[in-house]
């Protein structure tokens, strides 16, 4: 390579790093698609407590709906997996999870999933306490899974878990 070619070579590369994230940002500001609507969004979340012919119906319309979130004030924000976790519908709830839905402890202590959730609880005991939609705790997830949940159920109150559910400020 010759001087001249050297010089080139120095520049072009220069140049293509300069740009690169120029190129790449400018492929991230395109406009994001618009939100679900505030009553579609609690129409599922409704749907995920008891109903699920309508929670397929929908889902199969807004696929996204999986990971929302409706707000019902004062940080109670609730998916359709928490309510079926804390109406103890373990058809929905894992119908929902079969579709790619976000699963947390209170779910899985519904579903009676010892293995899964005792390590956390283990490695984070605070969480023993911990609230989920509504303010229901674990303990009211336990009792809501019946006798897939009967091991989590005594771990909890052996933990010193007494409430089913704490309010939420």
């Amino acid at each position: 390579m010759n001087r001249k070619e050297f010089l080139q070579s120095g520049i072009y590369t220069a140049t293509g790093i300069t740009l690169l994230p120029n190129l790449l940002f400018a492929q991230n500001k395109m406009e994001p698609p618009p939100q679900l609507k505030a009553d579609l969004v609690k129409e599922f979340v409704g749907a995920g407590h008891n109903n699920l012919p309508r929670v397929k119906e929908l889902l199969l319309d807004n696929p996204n709906l999986i990971y929302s979130r409706y707000d019902w004030g004062k940080g109670d924000f609730e998916e359709a997996i928490e309510g079926a976790g804390h109406v103890g519908d373990k058809d929905i709830a894992n119908y929902l999870i079969e579709q790619g839905a976000r699963v947390n402890l209170f779910v899985l202590t519904m579903l009676g999933k010892t293995e899964l959730v005792k390590p956390v609880l283990e490695a984070y005991p605070k969480l023993v306490f911990a609230k989920g939609a509504h303010g229901f705790t674990l303990l009211h997830h336990a009792k809501r899974g019946g006798e897939e949940a009967l091991a989590l159920l005594d771990y909890l109150e052996q933990k010193g878990l007494k409430d089913t559910q704490l309010k939420i400020k």
